[in-house]
């Protein structure tokens, strides 16, 4: 699956995107230079079952790691990965 990154301003987006589409989001915000906020999360059912939710929060932990943030997952799925996978506990801002 192939999640990009949109970002404007304070604001961002991982996404899925097929056709013109958009078939999964995760909507975060930047909370200065070294946290970021994930608001929402939104998988479209032509993708569900295909741990598509789960792959957008990988991908906002990827990159949380590679610019040295913190993910606060103000999201209810977002938190609810976060607490299960702990190997993604080094960048939750608690």
């Amino acid at each position: 699956m192939d999640i990009k990154l949109e970002e404007s301003g304070t604001r961002g987006y991982f996404y899925v995107e097929e056709n013109g589409k958009r078939l999964a989001e995760m909507i975060f915000t930047k909370a200065g230079d070294t946290r970021i906020i994930i608001n929402h999360t939104e998988v479209s059912d032509a993708l569900r079952g295909k741990n598509a939710g789960k792959q957008l929060v990988a991908a906002a932990v990827d990159h949380a790691r590679k610019h040295n943030l913190k993910i606060f997952p103000l999201c209810p799925f977002a938190k609810s990965v976060f607490d299960r996978v702990t190997e993604y506990q080094d960048v939750l801002d608690k």
